[in-house]
């Protein structure tokens, strides 16, 4: 919405003038730009200005001759202005001039402002670069006639950016004065005298009266009060708090009007009214749907973050609004209230368009320690309303083979709510073990995500596995697994942001109590702690430490699937090193056999450029055959990455070696992924 503003001028021998204003917040880029509209397009410096909305008043002395510099304001010429505030001994251009350059010589110049010292904040002089018709020619040469005529068109931008901040009776010079030594421009000084600064003598709110209860929070949020400067960027702001506190409080409806400061020249002060019409207390109502053929006004509901007879809150519409974008399965939507007919609530009609809801996608890869694959995949994202997808993925590589059906449903009565299940078929070779797996897995979870990341995350889940694996400790004879397991998860997420975090901790636990049928049955349980913590050094620096222990509660290694166990190494584990590499080894081709506890540490550094950074890292971790790692066996890998900082995320690139290997690791590991290593 643009907002403007209406100012009256009392001053005594000239009639009342009501004028329009447009905020000059709509000049320039700044903060409250941001919630909507585009600046204007800048004026060419050779030509006028475009009638502008003013933030005070229309001169008389405006419309002068292009070769005639307004040098000093005539006091008569303002608004009612006392004569006193302003030096009426005028300034010859031409002749401040004429011992250095003829009228039709063209030459350079550079522009300042004085007199501005603890009046001119980052916007002011912002908007006035932006704007300046001297600045725009600053780099072009022009002749005296140009410069005159740019000298009069920025001394009337001065003036409104002046009286926006409550300046109604500043006076402003310009003149040119010959190079400085050394310089072959001339000087362009503005010579400012900003006077009194008006301020409010009353500020009327009207209207809200009617919002009962709620009225002395809804006047708190219009911040201008008696006695502070008649400064349009605050009024403005102010009438944008109103709004939103209106919206934000059961008032769907509102209504404010533009301000409207009378200035009274003779006070040198300014009353500020506004008007106000609420329209009425509203609470939530239903949720409409005419097209329900993704999902029913039932499921949009159990998005929402209220619940019917809530309180209307706009930002409550706004947070359902994204929602329903995440899913996937809308490419727009809109939300609109309408009035009940009750005189208590407010309806929501929704409005979506349907996106396209089928995805095919392919991947061509080589992986150390997975070796050449291809996988493709087909996925229908509403195949089962509301919300129920269904993916269907093959792998087909020198190491891997998989068929897998993934049926997922999201927002599971209950936002961010995830059920999964799965059915998967694999055939998978590694260094540490040969495994042919069918698997049968269900979970409920609660995600967090980009949209609203959040500080609880948990999962419940529920396995069934039967596997045919060989492995060193087997002598390459294969023994059939049936595993039952119940894996339980809980973390908590203090980072201040889920891909590229830069303070803050993260702390998690998971926990799988495992049931296994080997020749005999016998459980064991799976414990792993994961910490992160991030510190922010300076404005471009930002140290990350993480720590990661587990052990398996019961039995022995070689009892334990060879899939179950603990393994390190690798691009998300200890970098240098290849995949699941670390650890014991066993058997003539010394592979890993993994192990029953772990123990990793990293820490790095990350320093940015702009959009890009680069990472200097020291991983380190080992896997033990006991209950408890072994922490003088230690491997450890250091390396230097690069990141690329996307709008969605980095993308990171590590390359690592190994500082004290085993025989057979290699000399360098490299990694590519999206977002922070953790």
């Amino acid at each position: 919405m643009t907002h403007g503003l209406r100012t009256r001028c009392r001053a005594s021998g000239r009639p009342h003038t009501r004028l329009l204003l447009a905020p000059l917040l709509l000049l320039a880029p700044c903060p409250a730009l941001a919630q909507g509209g585009t600046a204007p397009a800048l004026p060419d410096a050779d030509a006028p200005l475009d009638a502008m909305p003013d933030i005070g008043l229309d001169w008389p002395d405006m419309d002068q001759p292009d070769n005639v510099a307004p040098l000093v304001p005539d006091p008569a010429d303002q608004a009612g202005a006392p004569a006193e505030d302003f030096d009426t001994a005028p300034t010859d251009l031409a002749e401040a001039v004429a011992a250095f350059a003829d009228a039709g010589e063209e030459r350079r110049y550079t522009v300042n402002l004085t007199g501005l010292d603890g009046i001119a904040d980052t916007t002011f002089r912002q908007r006035f670069d932006e704007l300046s018709v001297l600045h725009q020619g600053e780099d072009k040469a022009a002749n005296l006639a140009q410069i005159n005529r740019r000298i009069a068109e920025d001394r009337e931008l001065l003036d409104r950016l002046l009286r926006a901040k409550g300046y109604y009776a500043a006076r402003v010079r310009g003149n040119v004065a010959a190079p400085a030594p050394g310089s072959d421009r001339l000087a362009v000084t503005f010579i400012i005298t900003p006077g009194t600064r008006y301020l409010l003598s009353s500020v009327d709110v009207t209207g809200l009266a009617e919002t009962g209860e709620r009225e002395a929070k809804l006047r708190a949020a219009f911040p201008p009060k008696v006695g502070d400067p008649v400064d349009a960027d605050a009024i403005i702001a102010g009438q944008g708090q109103l709004e939103t506190a209106l919206a934000e409080n059961g008032f769907p409806f509102a209504k404010v009007d533009e301000p409207e400061v009378r200035i009274d020249h003779e006070e040198r002060k300014g009353d500020l009214d506004i008007i106000v019409a609420p329209g009425g207390y509203r609470r939530f109502g239903a949720i409409r749907m005419d097209d329900e053929r993704l999902f029913d006004a039932h499921h949009v509901q159990e998005i929402a973050r209220f619940d019917p007879d809530d309180t209307y809150m706009a930002s409550d519409v706004e947070d359902l609004r994204r929602a329903i974008v995440a899913t996937g399965l809308v490419s727009s939507v809109s939300l609109t209230p309408r009035d009940a007919g009750d005189g208590e609530h407010v309806d929501l009609d929704v409005d979506v368009r349907p996106a396209p809801l089928r995805t095919i996608a392919g991947e061509l890869g080589y992986g150390t320690g997975e070796g050449y694959r291809a996988e493709v995949s087909w996925q229908h994202r509403n195949l089962f309303p509301p919300e129920g997808a269904v993916t269907v993925r093959g792998v087909v590589g020198t190491q891997e083979q998989t068929a897998s059906f993934t049926y997922r449903r999201n927002n599971f009565h209950r936002r961010d709510n995830v059920l999964t299940g799965l059915l998967s078929v694999s055939n998978i070779r590694r260094d540490a073990y040969d495994a042919r797996t069918i698997t049968l897995a269900g979970a409920l979870e609660r995600q967090t995500n980009i949209l609203f990341q959040k500080n609880w995350v948990w999962r419940v889940g529920a396995e069934l596995i039967a596997s045919d694996e060989a492995d060193a400790f087997s002598g390459g004879a294969r023994r059939t697994f049936l595993i039952g397991a119940v894996p339980l998860s809980l973390t908590y997420d203090g980072s201040d942001d889920l891909l590229n975090p830069t303070k803050g901790f993260r702390l998690g636990g998971r926990i799988s109590p495992e049931l296994s049928f080997q020749n005999k049955t016998f459980g064991y349980t799976k414990v792993q702690l994961d910490g992160s913590a991030y510190q922010p050094v300076g404005e471009r620096v930002v140290v990350a430490a993480r720590a990661r222990f587990g052990t398996i509660l019961g039995s022995t290694v070689d009892q334990i699937a060879p899939s179950r166990r603990f393994y390190a190494g690798g691009g998300a584990s200890v970098r240098g090193y290849g995949y699941q590499a670390i650890g014991p080894r066993y058997g003539e081709d010394d592979d890993p056999v993994g192990g029953k506890s772990l123990a990793e540490f990293s820490l790095e550094g990350r320093i940015r450029f702009g959009n890009f950074g680069v990472v200097p890292f020291v991983d380190a971790g080992n896997i033990s055959t006991s209950f408890l790692p072994r922490f003088r066996d230690l491997r450890v890998g250091a390396g230097m990455g690069v990141r690329y900082y996307s709008n969605f995320g980095p993308i990171r690139v590590d390359v690592g070696t190994p500082l004290n290997p085993q025989a057979g690791d290699p000399k360098i590991a490299v990694y590519v992924s999206l977002g922070q290593a953790f």
